[in-house]
């Protein structure tokens, strides 16, 4: 939208000039600094600003719905080569669309679920270590990863429980290890 200059501005009566609208002219503040937002996150206290780590809610989410999502992926791929596998030579196409689909959407709710609950038991158990502890290190995540399996598999007997705690704290200790390599070697 375009609005005439008042004679004052334009200097004479005869050379009146068009220029286009501006809604912060009478702020007296230079244009430049309203958009200057700050780029990290701002904290009410020193507190918070000091913690590096998630609060208990948001590892609930975030470890439940990437295990969620990486599991109904992987899943899905899963059942997508056991559909195909399932075709017999009599299917017609609809029938072998029908086979993938099903197939994998079976497998990737199960591997969803299966993943998601992981997610879910490593964060509550996460959460409560650095509670306790009041420390949040790598011996805190490998912990986390050793209860979360000695857990998820409590119920098929001491023995599995025993060797998916193990899977958990070595697989959870290269993560942390892969990532603090990744920090300091891959520059982002």
């Amino acid at each position: 939208m375009a609005y005439q200059t008042p004679d004052h501005e334009s200097g004479s009566d005869s050379n009146k000039q068009t220029r286009l609208y501006n809604p912060y002219r009478d702020l007296e503040v230079p244009i430049q600094n309203l958009y200057k937002l700050p780029t990290s996150p701002e904290y009410l206290f020193v507190e918070e600003a000091r913690r590096k780590h998630r609060s208990w809610g948001e590892s609930l989410t975030f470890y439940t719905g990437c295990g969620y999502l990486a599991g109904a992926v992987g899943g899905a791929g899963v059942g997508f080569v056991e559909g195909v596998k399932s075709f017999e030579s009599s299917d017609t196409v609809k029938l072998r669309i029908n086979r993938i689909l099903n197939s994998s959407g079976h497998a990737g709710r199960t591997w969803g679920n299966s993943l998601g609950v992981i997610g879910l038991l490593y964060a509550g158990i996460e959460s409560g270590i650095v509670a306790v502890r009041d420390t949040d290190d790598v011996w805190n995540s490998v912990a986390a990863g050793l209860g979360t399996g000695v857990l998820y598999r409590a119920a098929r007997g001491v023995r599995s429980a025993a060797v998916a705690g193990a899977v958990g704290g070595v697989v959870v200790g290269v993560a942390v290890t892969a990532k603090q390599v990744l920090k300091r070697y891959v520059p982002i």
